[in-house]
């Protein structure tokens, strides 16, 4: 594999973008997967409104928690939605650590939305790099908005996964950069991703 030549900041979020929407992950079973790309939205069972739903506009790092979408039956399809930029950047605007921090009270921890967690970004390997990846995670606020408004459409993408995942095994590494989905730099217009 090549080193990686450019320098990236220890926090920056990268994604697939245009003017309008930005593309996250998730991964789903078969039966979730299914009625969202039947829907357009994940507004029906069995699908959890209520539960908080973790967002990642990193491919590689969902790559790495869904182990190529082959590591649990609960993960097996990969999703790709393209949700709106105002509503994702509202989901940074109203977030906060993943966990409580110092000079935050619990009570004024637990009002806010949107969890934000830096993990580490992976590579072709799934190995962890020295910079980190962004995931989101909406509370029941915010989820309603994700399914209600923010989606602009899903798409499947477990066959980029599983093909990016075979290049890599036969160690055709330039082939599977080269299928990556291209995430560039991204600044978000009403907030700053600092948390």
């Amino acid at each position: 594999m090549k080193p990686q030549t450019e320098v990236t900041p220890q926090r920056q979020i990268r994604a697939v973008f245009d003017d309008k929407t930005i593309r996250v992950y998730q991964a789903y079973s078969d039966a979730i997967a299914d009625s969202a790309l039947a829907n357009g939205t994940f507004a029906s069972p069995p699908f959890k409104m209520e539960r908080m739903t973790w967002v990642k506009p990193s491919f590689l790092w969902m790559m790495y928690r869904a182990g190529w979408g082959l590591k649990d039956p609960g993960q097996t399809r990969i999703l790709a939605i393209d949700i709106s930029r105002a509503g994702f950047d509202w989901a940074l605007a109203n977030s906060c650590p993943s966990h409580p921090t110092p000079g935050i009270s619990q009570q004024e921890w637990e009002r806010h939305p949107v969890r934000i967690q830096w993990d580490p970004e992976r590579d072709l390997r799934l190995q962890p790099l020295s910079h980190r990846a962004i995931q989101i995670g909406l509370g029941r606020q915010a989820v309603a908005l994700y399914v209600n408004e923010w989606i602009q459409r899903i798409s499947d993408v477990t066959s980029l996964a599983h093909e990016v995942h075979a290049l890599v095994e036969k160690e055709k590494f330039d082939e599977a950069r080269a299928a990556l989905p291209k995430e560039i730099p991204y600044s978000p217009q009403m907030a700053s991703a600092t948390n």
